[in-house]
């Protein structure tokens, strides 16, 4: 058995550890040769693979980013080098001179789709979840998710201390595209006091409140953001485009379009902190370790079992996968009736939104923590 493993989009803490746990139980549970494929895809469109050894995927477990290496802009679909042309027969071709009996693919949400392009072409395949975002349909949780909330608990943690000496308005704009998963979960882990999602349009003049509130009885306010957020009648910040990627729209400053936005209405100082790819680096937290490493050996039974056109996924605590088509061009964000929000509101967290009311059947009718 020969088995390619790829990285595609952004890098992601755990990707080695998935990696690692691939490659290893191919080889010691089916003897397979383990081909690794140069950054991404764009390794089967230049052309540039590399057998890897035990000794190659040994080590790597707790190491942050990808011994692979990765890019976000090699869709075979439509490559940016050649404006825009589809080369997947290229990549095909590519494919089956390699003699791969299969390709295993980590990846958030645009690796999926690609996954399940290149699978109705003919290519075995089985996709691995990851983003730090959490955005991908069909699992609860894909690595990298946990580093990320954890990176951005710790910054809260922090702002938590100075703006409370210095009487401040402390503004933590977190990654996350249009999902508002690490705002949410980071937001609650580090006691904000506003959360601002994507999925929940807000009010400036209710952070205003918010915060005039707070200066006379907490003396200081910490706002968590995501990067996605908006108010009901604006579009999201967006800080550049670039549109040779799949996702030409780059996300980014919301936070400081808020805090001007919030000078003339309070007398608070207000300062902003944008973590950015401080999010994506550095080493995985145990969970996802854990999780990578149980993914990869999910991934390498599949393989094993030629069981491909699949994902895999975690649901309701269990390992088990799904179709491709069940995830490509789709995008998971937070449902109104999480728990999260649920919780966060039912604790004093303001989510921006004026008037909000909250039914207590709804915690207690709600089985699911998400």
């Amino acid at each position: 058995m020969r088995v390619g493993i790829l990285t595609g989009g952004g890098d992601c803490p755990g990707l080695n550890a998935v990696i690692r746990s691939v490659a290893k139980s191919l080889m010691l549970q089916c003897d397979a040769e383990v081909i690794g494929i140069e950054e991404g895809f764009l390794g089967l469109i230049e052309r540039r693979t590399r057998e890897l050894s035990y000794k190659d995927v040994s080590g790597i477990l707790a190491r942050g980013g990808t011994v692979l290496g990765t890019h976000n802009k090699a869709n075979p679909f439509s490559y940016f080098e050649r404006d825009g042309e589809d080369v997947s027969d290229e990549v095909m071709e590519y494919y089956e001179e390699l003699d791969l009996d299969a390709i295993v693919a980590l990846g958030g949400d645009g690796t999926m789709s690609i996954c399940h392009r290149l699978q109705e072409m003919g290519m075995n395949i089985v996709g691995v979840p990851k983003t730090i975002d959490n955005d991908i349909v069909a699992t609860d949780r894909t690595f990298g998710f946990d580093t990320a909330v954890s990176i951005a608990t710790d910054a809260i943690d922090r702002l938590q201390t100075t703006g409370q000496s210095h009487k401040r308005v402390m503004i933590l704009e977190t990654m996350g595209r249009y999902a508002g998963w690490i705002a949410l979960h980071a937001g609650i882990a580090g006691g904000a006091d506003v959360i601002l999602l994507p999925e929940l349009p807000f009010s400036v003049e209710e952070v205003a409140r918010v915060v005039k509130e707070r200066a006379d009885r907490q003396r200081f306010t910490i706002v968590c953001v995501a990067e996605g957020a908006k108010t009901a009648e604006g579009d999201m910040v967006v800080k550049e485009r670039i549109e040779e990627s799949p996702d030409p729209i780059r996300l980014g400053g919301i936070a400081n379009w808020l805090k001007e936005e919030l000078k003339p209405m309070v007398d608070s100082e207000i300062r902003t902190v944008v973590l950015g790819h401080i999010q994506r680096g550095g080493s995985p937290t145990a969970f996802d370790r854990i999780l990578a490493t149980n993914f990869g050996a999910m991934a390498a039974s599949l393989v094993a079992k030629e069981q491909y056109g699949r994902m895999v996924a975690l649901r309701d605590q269990h390992l088990t996968s799904v179709e491709l088509e069940k995830v490509a061009n789709k995008t998971r964000t937070v449902p109104e009736d999480a728990m999260g929000i649920l919780a966060a509101f039912s604790v004093g967290t303001s989510l921006g939104v004026p008037g909000m009311k909250l039914d207590p059947s709804q915690i207690q009718d709600y089985k699911k923590i998400s």
